[in-house]
């Protein structure tokens, strides 16, 4: 019992941690103390230890012995190398769907734009991204390669971490959503560099924006 009490309180503490820091709620350089963070939730300081601890397993918090534990910095090398692998799983996961491509997935896919359509008509920028993160993982999924998705999710989820600092968002959505469309054109044509090239121009949109941070945030990265 007392097994499942500890996993219980380490989760609760990790997760509040963790979505405080990926929203930027507690920004990078920030010192964390064990005795400060378990007395705001009223626990020990072994399940924030814990949690600390698998903060750290995804590269949030930088521990080091005998010294204060802090919110890891941006890096560019870590975050070049997130989207390297992102654009090669996204090519790939394109060409496999290209082979298994029918009326029935491009259906399914035309759906969710329709949806993204109407969320910009209507300025709905919280439903346009549920539904951008939906077109992403229903082309995984229509591919055969539901399970890719996660992969692809961490590498992400690095990203826009970083991408919170822009206040650019809105002024992307249509891009984003006319690079959705063409992305399904290519793949209802079975024309694989059109749907491939799509992609590319769709994930290289961070570029600008990724610098842009990286110039006037200097002190959030490593």
């Amino acid at each position: 019992m007392e097994d499942i009490v500890r996993r219980t309180t380490t989760d609760a503490v990790y997760e509040t941690l963790h979505e405080e820091i990926v929203s930027l709620e507690i920004l990078p350089g920030t010192k964390l103390s064990e005795t400060e963070v378990a007395r705001r939730f009223g626990v020990s300081r072994q399940p924030v230890r814990n949690a600390f601890t698998k903060l750290g397993n995804d590269d949030l918090l930088v521990i080091r012995p005998q010294k204060a534990t802090e919110v890891r910095g941006f890096s560019m090398e870590r975050l070049e190398l997130a989207r390297l692998v992102r654009l090669a799983l996204e090519m790939e996961i394109v060409r496999r769907a290209t082979t298994v491509w029918d009326t029935a997935r491009e259906v399914k896919l035309g759906e969710n734009l329709t949806l993204q359509e109407q969320a910009l008509q209507n300025n709905d920028l919280v439903t346009f991204h549920a539904l951008d993160y939906d077109y992403h993982k229903l082309i995984y999924a229509l591919s055969g390669n539901p399970l890719a998705f996660e992969v692809m999710l961490e590498c992400k989820q690095k990203v826009d971490r970083l991408c919170l600092l822009s206040l650019e968002e809105s002024r992307e959505a249509t891009s984003i959503f006319d690079d959705h469309r063409e992305i399904a054109q290519g793949l209802a044509s079975g024309h694989l560099e059109r749907a491939q090239s799509a992609m590319r121009k769709h994930l290289s949109r961070l570029d600008a924006t990724i610098e842009y941070i990286h110039k006037t945030h200097p002190n959030y990265f490593e």
